[in-house]
């Protein structure tokens, strides 16, 4: 609650001290105003979003919807602020989150305190294509995960990211990209980080998590950023292509989903694996059509949690791989249908768990692009040995 007090404070101090300022009032969905400092050696811009999610889920018994549920969320509520500091090229970024979803996870590691930041990062472009970035933000991982929550072309991210994805974490990262011809464009990023995933407060338990990514686009640039956009908003007149390759190293993990899950804890300390991922993901799109593919993997030296006597503590890394795909056609009046199909198979000698598929068919209403949309799904989820589930969901998003 002090955080957030402290935080309009802040804002209203910023903006009751505007007189030394150029304040720009931007179209709708570009922030909620911008700040430019009187020599324009320093930018804001300010911004903030919302999703309103309503969902319903029943088992289904032999054909009888059983056990149903319901819920409505505020699935996200966020603050966000980007400008640069003396020079275009020292550009930052910072978001906050303040839905309950959005800062849950507290725990020892965190300090016991709600995890508001997700993103704080500070990019340097030091010199030609080559940026320098330092802090915590989104690792270079699966497409999917780095595409924003508020640009998605479904209500959520899939089932894929949710059991593989290596999401946030601090540390530097370098990034260079350069043209093979006059179209063909290849991006290379490296990044070394803590390990253990975002707002982590108690040091390094474990080594350091290594990333590789390789991007490769042999038509060229999609329209504005198009190939981390949910959708075919920008209609690119000719066929865009972007082809993912990561691979993810995390020395001494001590979580049993690399930076991310639960941690290893043992009766002496924490157990600890090497755990390697790789992403191989695709999006491709023209016109109104637009694909994506993805597929992960996920292996441990040694995934089964031993304590210091070799005896298994019941934990285990979650080890095996996922699908998925999905496809959307857009029509000129900014409805769309899209649909998807994600398979996770996890080592179930290792996990003990089951193969999961889920099927989704998803109905899109884009009124200002993804700053002002309406999104629903239903989703079958098979899970072997286990019942079924249909799922409906209804998302509102508004993003300034």
């Amino acid at each position: 609650m002090k955080f957030k007090v402290i935080l309009i404070l802040l804002l209203l101090s910023v903006i009751s001290n505007s007189t030394a300022q150029e304040i720009k009032s931007p179209p709708f969905g570009k922030g909620i105003f911008n700040l430019v400092g009187k020599d324009s050696s320093w930018t804001m811009k300010v911004g903030a979003r919302m999703q309103f999610l309503a969902l319903a889920s029943w088992e289904n018994n032999d054909g009888e919807l059983i056990n149903g549920e319901s819920n409505f969320l505020v699935r996200r509520a966020r603050l966000k602020f980007d400008g640069y500091a003396l020079t275009p090229k020292l550009k930052y970024k910072l978001e906050l989150g303040l839905s309950n979803r959005d800062i849950s996870g507290s725990s020892v590691y965190t300090s016991n305190t709600p995890r508001y930041i997700l993103d704080a990062v500070i990019k340097w472009n030091f010199y030609k294509n080559f940026e320098f970035w330092f802090g915590q933000t989104k690792l270079p991982g699966n497409r999917e995960r780095v595409i924003s929550s508020g640009n998605l072309q479904f209500v959520d991210r899939s089932i894929l990211n949710a059991g593989f994805n290596i999401d946030r974490d601090v540390g530097v990262q370098f990034r260079h990209h350069f043209n093979l011809t006059e179209n063909f464009i290849i991006r290379e990023i490296i990044a070394i980080s803590q390990g253990e995933g975002r707002n982590v407060t108690t040091g390094n338990l474990g080594g350091f998590e290594y990333t590789g990514r390789l991007e490769f686009l042999p038509f060229g640039l999609f329209p504005k950023n198009g190939d981390y956009l949910g959708s075919s908003l920008n209609r690119p007149e000719t066929p865009k292509l972007a082809i993912g390759i990561t691979y993810d190293f995390n020395n001494n993990a001590v979580k049993t989903r690399s930076n991310q899950g639960a941690y290893m804890i043992t009766d002496t300390g924490y157990y600890e694996t090497n755990i390697t991922t790789i992403f191989v993901d695709a999006a491709f799109k023209h016109k109104g059509f637009s694909f994506m593919g993805e597929y992960a993997d996920r292996d441990a030296e040694d995934p089964i949690a031993k304590d210091d006597e070799g005896i298994p503590t019941g934990q285990v890394a979650q080890v095996g791989n996922a699908v998925n795909l999905q496809a959307g056609y857009l029509f000129k009046s900014n409805w769309e249908v899209a649909s998807r199909y994600s398979n996770v198979d996890l080592s179930k000698s290792i996990t003990g768990e089951s193969t999961v598929n889920e099927y989704t068919l998803g109905v899109s209403k884009y009124i200002v692009g993804h700053k002002l949309k309406v999104q629903s799904d239903f989703t079958y989820v098979d899970t072997e040995n286990i019942n079924s589930r249909l799922a409906y969901r209804l998302q509102f998003d508004i993003h300034f």
